[in-house]
């Protein structure tokens, strides 16, 4: 029996199945595509919900340091999935990496984590997304009744409390209007998401370069709060545990290798996505967190929309910018969903080929090349969420999912050095026995911050995952 939990898929195998049919998926994507999806997906709820909360409840204007220590656990990941992607291009992520090289069991067990962190980050970046439409439509003068306007539950001191909203409807709308473009094809998804790229970019350059001149350095004294006597609130633990949780603007580039069998020359063009996105965001969130930081003082950026509130705070310096500030986070937010929704239903597709979840998942739409009932169910699942639950439950549970992926990777990298030593790689980690540890590292450290809390809702996830595969995966896999 464990020698069943442990079997592996031959890599040779899985390629050649990618290659002669590719399951029905069309390779569509170029590097310049895949570059504009990682920078799509990496660069919304971060910078535009994730800083300012970030900076108020743990590192104050330090969260800039938060920043470099989670892009160098990132930069380390990321060489790590930047060989993977590039040795094994088939759909599922760390999810297949697994299967090859750690068995049937770690592979289901890490699958079902990437399934927590795309389904709770398109969540979350809803929730952001409604954040910032809501502030824009105030400030057209259109208020949406609270009863809409917020999650059915809030979290506050520990305890889960309803908030008199039936819905956040604005969340649930954004993510039912992404999963309609993306049953349109992923060549109508890359296209859309190029244009919003551009848009997003372009106001984050506006916002660091006419925020400059209205930065108070004064906002940024002291540079790292001194801690409340309790762990992760500041200080050194703070700026620890603010990279934990703004780990989750990271999140994308991994989301990048979900769309290696739909591109077009994933040996070479998987790489260059992972690592210039993932480059070009770092120096961004930077850029914009001490700009954040120097207008408004840390203190009162706990909101859904710290960057609104910085623009109004300026006044009429800065007002006419807040229109598009608002335009170009919406837009920014929307493409985040767009390419985690896709990196989320492309999951469920690779499980459901091997048999572990049901085979309607795998289901392609023949005609546009998408798997049609993954993606609908993935709509429907992340609309569910983004309606009832919180922005600050949401994020940290996706942190931990995100962190716990990437370390697997990394170690993962070194297994594979090791078994299978002959296989063509054409992309190669540099310093092999040192980044991949020092990615591991930087991630379970990370980890270790997280709050007590997010270890049990993990746990509970866990469990949950483990009924499913006993009761149904292990019965159904192909390879068993």
């Amino acid at each position: 029996m464990l020698k069943g939990l442990f079997k592996k898929k031959d890599i040779a195998a899985m390629l050649r199945e990618a290659d002669s049919t590719n399951g029905g998926l069309k390779r569509s994507l170029t590097a310049t595509n895949l570059v504009a999806l990682g920078i799509g997906a990496i660069v919304g709820t971060g910078i535009f919900v994730l800083t300012g909360q970030a900076a108020a409840q743990y590192a104050g204007p330090a969260l800039t340091i938060s920043f470099i220590i989670s892009a160098l656990g990132c930069i380390f990941a990321g060489f790590c999935y930047a060989e993977f992607a590039a040795m094994i291009p088939v759909s599922g992520s760390v999810y297949s990496y697994s299967y090859a090289t750690m068995g049937e069991f770690l592979a289901w067990f890490i699958g079902w984590d990437l399934i927590l962190e795309y389904l709770f980050a398109c969540s979350t970046v809803a929730v952001g997304w409604s954040g910032y439409m809501q502030s824009l439509l105030n400030g057209w003068g259109f208020d949406i009744p609270h009863q809409l306007a917020r999650s059915t539950l809030d979290h506050v001191n520990g305890e889960w409390i309803w908030t008199g909203s039936i819905i956040n409807f604005p969340a649930v709308c954004i993510v039912a209007v992404i999963t309609i473009l993306l049953l349109g094809g992923i060549r109508q998804s890359a296209w859309v998401n190029n244009v919003i790229v551009a848009i997003k970019v372009l106001v984050i350059l506006l916002f660091i370069g006419f925020g400059l001149s209205y930065i108070d350095t004064g906002n940024w004294t002291p540079y790292i709060p001194e801690n409340t006597g309790q762990f992760g609130q500041y200080g050194i633990s703070g700026i620890l545990r603010g990279a934990a949780v703004v780990f989750f603007a990271y999140l994308g580039f991994d989301a990048l290798s979900t769309a290696a069998q739909e591109t077009r020359r994933p040996q070479k063009d998987m790489p260059k996505g992972i690592l210039i996105s993932l480059i070009v965001c770092a120096l961004l969130y930077v850029a914009v967190t001490a700009v954040l930081t120097g207008i408004v003082n840390y203190k009162e950026l706990g909101v859904d929309a710290p960057i609104a509130v910085a623009i109004d705070r300026v006044g009429e310096g800065l007002a006419w910018m807040s229109p598009f500030i608002k335009l170009g986070a919406i837009a920014g937010i929307s493409s985040v969903i767009l390419v985690m929704m896709m990196g989320q239903s492309r999951i469920y597709y690779a499980i459901s080929c091997d048999g572990l979840i049901p085979r309607l998942f795998s289901k392609i739409n023949i005609k546009r090349g998408t798997p049609q009932n993954a993606t609908i169910f993935a709509g429907i699942a992340t609309g569910t969420i983004a309606g009832l639950l919180p922005l600050s439950a949401l994020s940290e549970l996706v942190s931990i999912g995100t962190l716990m992926a990437f370390a697997i990777v990394c170690i993962s990298i070194m297994v594979l050095r090791r078994t299978h030593a002959h296989i063509p790689r054409p992309f190669k980690v540099p310093l092999v026995w040192v980044i991949p540890p020092l990615g591991a590292f930087f991630c379970i450290l990370q980890m270790a911050s997280l709050p007590s809390a997010t270890w049990i809702r993990l746990i509970i996830w866990t469990l949950i995952g483990f009924v499913i595969y006993f009761s149904y995966g292990r019965r159904h896999s192909h390879l068993n």
